[in-house]
């Protein structure tokens, strides 16, 4: 049997800090994200976001911590190197600094720069090995206008996905004002991509137990905050060329939410509004997805989902994810699944979805 295809569709670069400034307006520069010490510690510095603080030094980390540290860099050829390692053939690259700074900033005008900026760093640098990486061009959502102005321009910068932020403050995306943007969106026929964790502060508890309640409360569950609302606002309905993957969202928790929206939706008839022409799970079959890490309840219910809902991502380099073993993480839990259905799961769907050549 052929080796297993592995596509990562959750992949991230650690981008410097110091590039938004350097392309960001001129006007603008002084905002943009930067290092500082507070109280003695050095941090990360970003408009809208608590001050984070920096990781210690590489010089005090060693092991696997050591090659974490170093992975995860700008340079496409040592990426190769890594993914090569890992038995994955192509990776979706999401930001790491933007993933919260694009769409944390306060305001819309500096959120855009933030996105232009990383968009402009990200095209030149993985556009040009379209066989290996499919870039995700952030797209903030404060402004409407801008943000379909900011999709056509990365489109045509050969940027691969269109990255939303899964909270807009104060208009949620059953706001009738984003079908403009629905609209844009479907013609570039770009996949839109909501990563875990955006448009809003995750870490919503600093007590005991906030390591995991943020992780599962303060992140996670933003994946079924997506799917309802695209599905039950009409949004897949109205704009059935639309494709959209949650990102680092888990999968375990689809199967509930698609059969439970039916159900809800059937037995509320009467308040529900707008009227679908379909099952609302069978909306989310045809245009939606899910990644999953480490996720064997995901797999196990994918009679409920759909195998096509179930898009792997190995979250390189995070520690939370599958690399440098996601061959072995992938092997144990896809063991006794059909290998068609293992192979959609492992990269066939992610091809697709992100334009790998087949």
């Amino acid at each position: 049997m052929a080796e297993r295809r592995l596509i990562s569709a959750d992949s991230h670069v650690n981008e410097p800090p110091e590039m938004f400034a350097e392309r960001m307006p001129e006007g603008l520069r002084a905002r943009g994200p930067r290092l500082e010490a507070v109280d003695g510690v050095d941090c990360l510095i970003m408009e809208g976001m608590r001050p984070r603080k920096l990781p210690r030094g590489r010089d005090a980390l060693t092991g696997e911590a050591l090659e974490r540290a170093q992975a995860g860099g700008w340079e496409p050829a040592l990426r190769m190197r890594d993914q090569d390692r890992d038995g994955v053939s192509g990776e979706v690259i999401f930001p790491t600094l933007a993933l919260q700074a694009c769409f944390m900033a306060p305001d819309a005008a500096l959120q855009m720069a933030l996105a232009r900026a990383y968009n402009d760093w990200l095209a030149e640098l993985f556009v040009p090995y379209p066989d290996r990486f499919a870039p995700a061009a952030v797209i903030p959502m404060l402004d409407v206008a801008d943000a379909c102005r900011e999709a056509t321009r990365a489109a045509k910068l050969g940027l691969r996905s269109l990255f939303l932020p899964c909270h807009v403050p104060g208009r949620p995306y059953n706001d009738p004002a984003y079908d403009a943007f629905w609209a844009v969106a479907q013609d570039t026929a770009l996949t839109l991509t909501f990563h875990a964790g955006t448009g809003h502060e995750p870490r919503i508890e600093r007590g005991p137990g906030g390591a995991v309640i943020n992780y599962l409360l303060g992140s996670q569950i933003d994946g079924a905050h997506v799917v309802l609302y695209l599905t039950m606002s009409g949004v897949l309905e109205r704009f059935p060329g639309i494709q959209f993957v949650t990102v680092e969202t888990g999968s375990a928790w689809l199967a509930w939410v698609m059969t439970t929206m039916d159900e809800i939706y059937e037995k509320h008839q009467m308040w529900a509004r707008p009227k679908l022409a379909l099952r609302p799970s069978e909306y989310v079959r045809r245009q939606g997805h899910v990644t999953f890490q480490n996720d064997p309840v995901g797999v196990h219910s994918r009679v409920f989902t759909g195998v096509e809902a179930l898009v792997w991502g190995s979250d390189y380099p995070h520690p939370e994810g599958t690399w440098p073993d996601s061959r072995a993480s992938l092997a144990t839990q896809l063991a006794g699944v059909p290998e068609d259905e293992a192979a959609q799961m492992a990269g066939g769907t992610a091809a697709r979805l992100f334009g790998f050549a087949s």
